[in-house]
């Protein structure tokens, strides 16, 4: 059975990011999160032999989990995540290009952007949802402000610092979901390191929502 975006988000709109795992570890990562219930898993292309992980994890999780790339700069890229099984294309940036290529591939875009002038770029190229990026130079009064402008029904993520406890504030001011980065995972982790690590932020998105 195929996973759309809109189910997996509602399941669990937490992106773990997987920055620096390697293709002879990322199945058993891949598991714990699974089993934890992420159903978002970005594996950045400046990882080693990012392709690879990515192939392994869609192969491993299709139906379960969607899988792709993470800090996709070109438009080569966007093919190369799509010719593995990769589903998500994610950005640091908002190229309106690489945004384009991804709709046209029937992929699912999540550029990142910083202003409302980014966003709405994003939004016009077809962007699925956005990440607020990086998290650490805004603040939550900032993406309220931005949230009265940009549309309400398109899923909004903020990524850059976020761990289990700062999750409530973001989330008051209009934050949707979240990209969970070295709180998560680091190189050098083991699978159940970031199984514990995962358990830990679905309780804490739990607990938002009780």
């Amino acid at each position: 059975m195929n996973l759309d975006f809109a189910t997996a988000f509602a399941r669990c709109p937490l992106v773990a990011i997987l920055r620096g795992v390697r293709p002879d570890e990322v199945e058993a990562i891949g598991d714990e999160l699974v089993a934890a219930g992420f159903t978002l898993i970005e594996v950045p292309m400046n990882s080693p032999d990012p392709l690879d992980s990515i192939g392994r994890l869609a192969r491993r999780f299709g139906g379960q989990a969607l899988v792709g790339a993470g800090t996709v700069l070109t438009t080569e890229q966007v093919g190369q995540v799509q010719d593995v099984g990769g589903q998500l294309v994610i950005s640091p940036n908002s190229d309106v290009a690489v945004i384009a290529a991804t709709v046209r591939a029937g992929m699912i875009s999540m550029p990142g952007y910083f202003t409302p002038t980014e966003g709405f770029a994003a939004v016009q190229a077809g962007a699925t949802a956005l990440k607020l990026f990086p998290a650490e130079a805004a603040s939550p009064s900032v993406l309220k402000a931005q949230r009265a402008v940009l549309p309400k029904a398109l899923p909004m993520l903020v990524v850059g610092g976020i761990n289990p406890g700062n999750m409530r504030p973001w989330t008051e001011a209009g934050a949707n979901g979240f990209g969970l980065g070295s709180a998560l995972y680091k190189p050098g982790a083991t699978a159940q390191q970031v199984g514990e690590a995962a358990r830990a932020f679905i309780t804490g998105w739990k607990d938002l929502h009780d």
